[in-house]
């Protein structure tokens, strides 16, 4: 063993024997999510069928479900006013006890850009927490699920979702 720098720590600081490089998931575990629907119709088994995870559908999580929480609402007045209200119990710790709100997923209500008004309130909701957007996919429309959409590779990357 090699004395280490003692202005930095207190004893001496052990070195490693070179040996082969683990891979960089070694030790990371695979996040389980809970996808939770702030009103009906929202998308959520959509989402968790495409994306993985547990459907709470619009009840929070049980006992053996994952506690990590990803709140699902679409795009339109009524569907951002339950997902806001939903943010507001986490942040005032009125949520269940162990739950964990890790995002919104926000599923497009109709093709095409957002009218002004509901993107200023999807740009409030997005200093508040990390917001994700799916886009209007038609043929999830027909139940034709398939792979996510590319737009949505920032979703991915978190529920690591195979595409």
């Amino acid at each position: 063993m090699r004395q280490g720098p003692e202005i930095w720590i207190r004893g001496p600081v052990a070195t490693q024997e070179p040996g082969p490089p683990e891979p960089a998931h070694a030790h990371a575990a695979a996040r389980r999510f809970s996808w939770v629907g702030t009103h009906g119709g929202a998308g959520v088994s959509t989402l968790a069928a495409v994306y993985g995870g547990h459907d709470s559908g619009r009840a929070w999580p049980g006992p053996g479900d994952p506690a990590s929480v990803l709140l699902v609402a679409r795009t339109h007045a009524a569907g951002l006013d339950t997902v806001a209200g939903a943010v507001e119990i986490f942040r005032r710790g009125q949520a269940p006890p162990g739950l964990d709100l890790d995002a919104v997923v926000l599923v497009a209500d109709a093709p095409g850009r957002l009218p002004r008004p509901l993107a200023q309130r999807v740009r409030s909701l997005e200093s508040v927490i990390d917001v994700y957007r799916v886009p209007w996919v038609p043929a999830w429309r027909l139940g034709e699920l398939g792979h996510p959409p590319r737009e949505t590779s920032a979703l991915v990357r978190l529920t690591g979702a195979a595409h």
